[in-house]
């Protein structure tokens, strides 16, 4: 995820150096992420977050100056990686089958055993709500989300994009609310995965699928 506030965009940075910053960047984001989930969002320090960076307490604040601006750093970097998986589910054949089998993915995901990565993500989720900035972050991140989400919906139903945001942008919000679930409600170390808790969410994904696949099926086709 890589610019703090910025939200990745299709044109490419004309500074050269702008590559190998954000390398760096993904790079500490990568060594501070077992600090976040294992001591909390306010637990972790600047100075253990530098430390697991291996750099000074200086140096790191010049990538990055707060918090704040991590949580801003990945998210970016999760929205470049939404976008890539978006992309692949627009070119497939059908793609709200591909999109059906990358929500089943997420939800199955969820609800196994805690793993670093979402115990992170939960500490961030929790932060939002005590803290404005982090709030905003995540809104931003769902807001993005939904807005692939009724883009898919759209393709697969024969709508025009904005009329599939009027008409599916509750589907969209309850599917991202269900990934969501799945993430909180997940396994402890060392226990199997929910099953059940799996096939529950990963049906009321298809309820919301196949609705939109009605949708589409009764859009009048061109003779």
């Amino acid at each position: 995820m890589t610019q703090y506030s910025a939200i990745p965009s299709d044109t490419a940075p004309s500074d050269p150096d702008a590559a190998p910053a954000r390398s760096r960047e993904d790079e500490i984001l990568d060594r501070i992420r077992s600090i976040f989930a294992e001591k909390g969002f306010d637990g972790a320090s600047m100075q253990e977050l530098a430390r697991a960076a291996g750099m000074s307490v200086g140096n790191f604040y010049r990538y990055f100056p707060s918090k704040a601006a991590m949580v801003e750093a990945m998210i970016g970097r999760d929205l470049a990686e939404v976008g890539e998986k978006f992309a692949c589910i627009a070119a497939a054949p059908d793609p709200l089958q591909a999109l059906r089998c990358g929500l089943h993915e997420r939800v199955a995901e969820g609800c196994a055993a805690v793993t670093e990565e979402r115990a992170m993500w939960a500490e961030i989720s929790a932060a939002a709500h005590r803290k404005p900035e982090i709030g905003c972050a995540v809104q931003r991140l769902e807001q993005e989300i939904s807005g692939y989400l009724c883009r898919a919906f759209a393709l697969a139903a024969g709508l025009p994009a904005d009329v599939a945001t009027r008409r599916f942008g509750a589907h969209a919000r309850t599917a991202i609310t269900l990934v969501r679930a799945s993430a909180l409600m997940n396994s402890g170390a060392g226990q199997p995965p929910d099953t059940e808790l799996t096939a529950l969410l990963q049906r009321m994904i298809d309820v919301i699928l196949e609705d939109v696949r009605a949708a589409g099926a009764a859009v009048p086709k061109e003779v």
